[in-house]
Parts: C-alpha cells; structure tokens; sequence
C-alpha cells in the first residue's frame, strides 16, 4: 500500500513540525497562534543553519526577539 500525496502545503507543515520536534522547548503545548500568526516552542539555539534554511523555506522562521519559531504561512487566517 502507497502512502497517499498530499498537497504542498500539507507536505511542507509536516515536514517543518517532524523537524521543529526535535528541538522542543514545551511538550505539553508545543503552539499558540496570536493575530495570525503560528508560534512553535522549539529551542531555535539547537538547530543547525542547514536546518533554519529549511525551516525557513518551509514557512518558519527564527523569532529572534522571543526565541522559538514563528510562521505566517501557517497561522490562525
């Protein structure tokens, strides 16, 4: 059995989330979305450059004044 092909979009969330996991900094209550825009808590500190490249390609991006990631893409609208 093929695993089904999801839209970009959805490949793209699925594939930032599976990487923002392994860096996370709440386990309990890894989100919070606020005018529209998804934060994740994950330690950015942790990630390589290879990695926030990624990230950043895929929607997130480094929240340099609360630590953590932030997308746009992804939020609340």
């Amino acid at each position: 059995m093929t695993a089904p092909t999801l839209p970009p979009s959805w490949s793209d969330l699925l594939e930032g989330l599976a990487l923002l996991a392994q860096h996370p900094t709440d386990t309990i209550s890894p989100f919070h979305c606020s005018h529209d825009t998804l934060h994740v808590l994950a330690d950015d500190k942790a990630f390589t450059d290879v990695e926030i490249a990624k990230l950043e390609v895929l929607g997130f991006h480094v929240d340099s004044s609360d630590g953590g990631f932030y997308s746009y893409r992804f939020g609340s609208a």
